[in-house]
Parts: C-alpha cells; structure tokens; sequence
C-alpha cells in the first residue's frame, strides 16, 4: 500500500518523461512514481523505467482508459495524476497532497488558468475551449471550478475507488470533475504554474475533435446528473414553441368561429404533449438518481471502512 502514487499516462513522450520521473523522483522521495505507457511507438516506457518509475502499460487506446487501469490497480492514501509532458511543476506536489493526507479533501485540481496559462500556452483554440468548458460546467452544476481540463490533480483513496470511468479519451477530467461535484466531494482549487510544452514534444490533444468530446461529454452528464433541469428545459421550450403556433390559430377561432388550420392544430397538440411528457420524465428520473444516490452513500462507507482497516 503506497502512501503517495505518482501517476503518469504517457503515449509518444520520449522527449520529456526522463526529466518529469526525476524531478518527481526529487520532489517527492517518499512516493512511487507509475508511468502507465497507451501504445507508445517510441521509447517511452524503456526510458521511464531506467528513470527509477514502475512502468506498466494499457493496450485499449485513450486517456480515460489509461486512467480506469491506474485506479483499479493501485492502492495509495493519496493518488497524484500528472501529465508526461512536463508542463506540470512538480514543486506543487507537496502542497497538494497535503490537502489529501491531512485536510480530508477528496480532489485536488492543479489551477493552470489563475496562473500562467493563457502567457503560455501558444494554441488560441485551446485557451478558447479552456474558458469555454470551465464556464459551462460551473453555470450549469452550480459550482466555481477554476480549471476544468487540467490533468494536475490529487486524489484521496475513496474518490478514486468509488469513481465509475466511463469516458475512454481526454474527456476523462471533466467526468472526474463533475462526478466529485455531484457527489458532494470535497474539492480545492490550487494554482500552479504552468509551462508550454519544450521543443520537440508534441501535444496528443486534437483541438476540434476531442473538444467535440468534451462538449458531448458535459451534454451527456448534465443529462444524466441533472435530469430534472434537463428535461424541464425541453418542456419549457416545447411549451413556448407550442404556444407561439397555437395563439394565431385560437385568434382565428375567435374572430370566425372556425379553425382554418387544423395540421398547425394538431402540431401544437402533440408539441405540448410532448412537452409535459419532458417535464414528468423528468420527476422520474431525479426521483431515481437520489436513489441511486443514497446507494453511493452507502457504498462509501464500505470504501472508508476498508481504507481505515487497511490502510
């Protein structure tokens, strides 16, 4: 049982993973540094392990992959995930896992964007899509995450152990970041330096389509953690557009006693038919995520009594 892992996914970072697992080798002695390698078609893995790192690999492609594999088969009290591209400082180490080990926080998020990202970081796209993921997440789950795709964290034991890795690609952090909000995790947001990629490495991200990814991904969880608000937005807008097409034909009703045109009718029917049908799916399906939430209580308490028996 470690008491601090350092965990790395790496695909393709040669140029860069000797000088990350030394600095971090450096910064934290104490802790075990994992170099997890997706596939990588140079050296990578061969230069971790002569760096001092535990090298293990994960064959089915992608970020979120690489990050199931990691939390089903390492224990720690404290999990650090970094990038392998050295753009992380491994100074911020220390202070992170101290609020792990010894303030209870479940999630640690390395803040990039309060610090010197935007100076940084070269790709316009990026910076854009930064803002635009951290906007749309803290607006519709009601929270102030500073930065929502950054691969700086810290994790305790029991979010790592009761986390359900779905997403396969970069879209990973943000379903880290709202499940920890919708299950009421204790989060903080540290800020970090951050520095651009070194000459000779390449960033794996694609701009627009793993972005698409990523929009797709909050689309998918707003619907599935918030299923009520979800669904009450498509009522409501099922209800206005309904509404607007009835009122012309109901004037026509009053003024002649005849309902001229019946297929508009039948259209606003069935549209606010709909509509309601939206809003008590809704009922259901918020009824059925605090059940399932009460179950994910209950499913904590067995992880915390493990870890206080084994750990």
């Amino acid at each position: 049982m470690d008491n601090i892992a350092v965990l790395i996914p790496c695909y393709n970072e040669e140029a860069t993973i000797d000088k990350v697992v030394r600095d971090w080798r450096a910064a934290l002695p104490e802790a075990v540094i994992y170099v997890y390698d997706n596939n990588s078609t140079d050296h990578t893995d061969e230069i971790a392990r002569a760096a001092g790192a535990v090298v293990r690999h994960e064959r089915q492609q992608g970020k979120g992959n690489v990050v199931r594999r990691m939390f089903q088969e390492i224990d720690a009290k404290c999990y650090l995930m970094v990038d392998g591209d050295d753009t992380y400082p491994p100074e911020a180490g220390r202070a992170m896992a101290d609020f792990i080990l010894n303030e209870n926080a479940d999630m640690v998020i390395g803040d990039r964007l309060s610090s010197t990202y935007f100076a940084e970081n070269k790709r316009r796209f990026h910076n854009f899509g930064n803002s635009l993921v951290r906007t749309l997440i803290n607006h519709m789950f009601k929270t102030n995450i500073r930065d929502i795709m950054t691969g700086y964290r810290a994790f305790s034991y029991r979010f790592v152990k009761s986390f359900p890795v779905v997403s396969q690609g970069f879209e990973i952090e943000t379903e880290m970041t709202i499940h920890a909000i919708d299950k009421n995790m204790s989060l903080v947001n540290h800020v970090v330096p951050y520095r651009d990629r070194p000459e000779g490495s390449a960033s794996k991200l694609r701009t627009i389509p793993d972005g698409i990814k990523v929009l797709r991904t909050i689309f998918h969880l707003f619907c599935d953690y918030e299923p009520f608000r979800f669904f009450s937005l498509i009522a409501l807008v099922l209800s206005v557009v309904s509404a607007a097409f009835f009122l012309p034909v109901f004037n026509d009703y009053l003024a002649t006693g005849l309902v001229a045109r019946f297929p508009t009718l039948i259209a606003c029917g069935f549209g606010a038919l709909a509509g309601i049908i939206s809003f008590f799916a809704g009922i259901v399906l918020q009824t059925l995520k605090h059940r399932e939430r009460r179950d994910f209580e209950f499913r904590l308490q067995e992880i915390v009594r493990w870890e206080r028996n084994n750990l």
